[in-house]
């Protein structure tokens, strides 16, 4: 790995992966630690250096895997771009994207302080602004080793038959913040192992990137776009952590003679601050329209209590919701521990539950 021999290494989240800093036409190597806890299988390259850090285990070594490019500032990536996510560490592809809505309490316009009301509306009056997101496919060499942060099979869809309540999910899809897009570029004709990758796209040399989608993810992204449009993001940062809420409405089934509306809603929680501390309960509060306010309140989240720590500064979770009722709102908070002991309250920001008017029967399998 000669293209490697000189390097910076930088620690994104829990992964590290390194660049060269210098080469004879200026380009940077892209490198990535192979091995448990990081972010590529042990290398085959004929020449290895076996290093050790704080957050490798002695004898992981990196692996070349393409060269970075220039973050775009302004505009957006194509279809086909392979990136490194900044904050989970694995290798992806962009497959298109999505223009939502960002409603960001913490740059809210000034504006008297408001008591919390039974629709989920929170104190401050927020105006969203357009953000780019991205549908993605994550690299499945990748995915044991980010388990523990994020979860892989996240986007889950309402399974087609009799039984209401069964989900089925895409492993391997995921949603992407434009800033978490770290792009580079490979000469592997085929640089991300996902069993859609060369069933959406198809590599033609002639174009940068030089992935383009086959007809194939077209008909894919255009029969399947109720059921995966992102169109608002909620987020709010309480003592240094930042929680964004991303809803998804799945569509509506019959039970015991009344309809069922279901929700999916995506939280990733950040820890700003250098201090280490750990998620210990969830207090959720649900409002429909149909009158009924629920509060839920339990242990941890998805039956984990997740560490926040310089190291491992995020964690990502989906969950479900359903109500008797079209639309609905949900809010709450989060209760972190710090090392003395002591406990504070995160707020879930505000968020609508909202359901298509034109709905159509959700998918029950992937459609081409």
């Amino acid at each position: 790995m000669a293209s490697c021999a000189a390097r910076r290494a930088l620690t994104v989240g829990s992964r590290w992966w390194s660049r060269s800093l210098a080469t004879a036409r200026g380009s940077r190597p892209l490198c990535a630690v192979g091995g448990a806890g990081a972010l590529l299988p042990v290398a085959t390259a004929t020449s290895r250096r076996h290093l050790s850090s704080r957050n490798r285990a002695e004898g992981k070594v990196l692996e070349t895997v393409g060269v970075f490019e220039v973050p775009k500032q302004n505009g957006k990536y194509e279809t086909g771009q392979l990136f490194l996510h900044s904050v989970f560490g694995y290798r992806g592809v962009v497959l298109f994207p999505w223009q939502a809505r960002l409603y960001d309490r913490d740059v809210a316009s000034a504006a008297p302080e408001k008591a919390e009301n039974p629709a989920g509306h929170g104190s401050k009056e927020v105006k969203g602004k357009t953000h780019t997101y991205y549908q993605v496919l994550i690299d499945a060499r990748d995915c044991p080793h980010i388990s523990q942060r994020s979860q892989t099979e996240a986007v889950t869809f309402l399974a087609n038959h009799d039984d209401s309540r069964a989900l089925y999910a895409i492993p391997g899809l995921d949603y992407v913040s434009h800033e978490d897009i770290l792009p580079y570029t490979s000469t592997d004709q085929v640089p991300i192992q996902h069993e859609l990758f060369e069933r959406f796209l198809l590599y033609d040399q002639t174009k940068a990137p030089p992935f383009v989608a086959r007809e194939t993810l077209r008909a894919w992204q255009e029969k399947n776009h109720p059921w995966l449009e992102l169109s608002d993001v909620h987020r709010e940062t309480t003592e240094n952590i930042r929680v964004t809420v991303i809803p998804f409405y799945m569509g509506m089934r019959e039970a015991q003679n009344s309809h069922v509306y279901w929700w999916r809603y995506c939280i990733r929680l950040e820890n700003l601050d250098s201090d280490v501390v750990q998620l210990r309960e969830r207090h959720w509060r649900i409002f429909s329209l149909s009158g009924t306010l629920e509060t839920v309140r339990g242990r941890g989240v998805v039956g984990r209590e997740p560490v926040l720590s310089k190291e491992q500064p995020a964690f990502q979770y989906s969950s479900h919701v359903s109500l008797q009722a079209s639309s609905g709102h949900m809010w709450g908070t989060f209760r972190f521990e710090r090392p003395d002991g002591s406990h504070f309250d995160v707020r879930i920001p505000p968020f609508s539950l909202e359901s298509n008017k034109d709905e159509k029967t959700p998918p029950s399998g992937l459609h081409w």
